[in-house]
């Protein structure tokens, strides 16, 4: 469907030579909403107020970088003999929520033997956080206009994206042509799993299962969403982050079974402190 429609302001404030992105300003906004969530939480479960603070100061920069070596290595004929500067130029866009993830989670085992912590309990901790935050990163995609989905058809236009607010369908008119909102989906989808994970909370769990729980249901939505989008990064003719998502799914459903069969397994999300 064709359309006509100026696009957003990318630049959230210009400080001289200095431009400040909306993608770095919603990014952060997350980020930070994520960690007071997070750390009222921890401060609920009796546990010290620093501990989800400091495990943020150092899984938040690693993950980012994660993110954007994840994204660069799967558009690697984009970036080669490219400058430093654009490799590293995540306020363009361009990251990986998958590397980030892995990021995080490395950081996080690490963080939590260092500190003597279960890694489980950290897990479930932030996990609500996480999808939190990824379902407002989305709307960074959609100031820079990226992880859109095909052209909409005239009837797709007619039976439901006329409902959608203006400024939302204006964002999405590139070079003429009118395209599926797909980060308004998957932030829609992280939103349902962000109340999700919250009433699973309230049932007291093993540890693990509400990390492992946003683990496959954010999966399930990638893999659907996914399918619709234009910029995927591919592992030869397959979309990465669907098989990426299918392979999170079966893991984390063999990692609930085997754990709820364990004999060493046997705390709820609010139980002891330490492992």
């Amino acid at each position: 469907m064709t359309c006509e429609a100026e696009a957003l302001n990318r630049v959230f404030l210009q400080v001289g030579p200095i431009s400040i992105y909306w993608y770095g300003v919603i990014i952060a906004s997350g980020l930070f909403l994520g960690l007071y969530l997070a750390t009222k939480e921890a401060d609920r479960l009796g546990l010290k107020k620093d501990l989800i603070t400091d495990l943020i100061v150092f899984a938040a920069p690693i993950a980012i970088i994660f993110a954007r070596i994840y994204y660069v290595i799967f558009e690697w004929e984009n970036y080669r003999g490219a400058s430093f500067i654009s490799l590293i130029a995540v306020w363009e866009g361009g990251i990986a929520i998958h590397g980030a993830l892995i990021g995080a989670v490395l950081t996080a085992i690490v963080y939590a033997r260092v500190k003597d912590v279960s890694f489980w309990q950290l897990a479930d901790i932030v996990a609500p956080s996480l999808i939190l935050g990824q379902a407002i990163g989305r709307w960074g995609n959609f100031m820079n206009q990226e992880a859109h989905g095909g052209p909409i058809s005239e009837a797709a236009y007619q039976n439901f994206h006329q409902y959608l607010p203006d400024f939302i369908m204006n964002q999405m008119c590139i070079n003429g042509v009118l395209y599926h909102p797909t980060f308004l989906y998957e932030s829609f989808w992280n939103i349902l799993v962000f109340i999700g994970l919250l009433l699973l909370r309230k049932y007291n769990p093993l540890r693990g299962e509400i990390f492992l729980s946003y683990i496959i249901m954010y999966s399930i939505g990638r893999i659907f969403i996914e399918g619709m989008r234009t910029d995927s990064l591919f592992l030869g003719p397959i979309k990465q982050a669907q098989l990426f998502s299918l392979l999170l799914i079966i893991g984390a459903i063999i990692l609930i079974i085997y754990r709820r069969k364990s004999d060493k397994v046997d705390r709820k999300y609010d139980g002891a402190k330490v492992k």
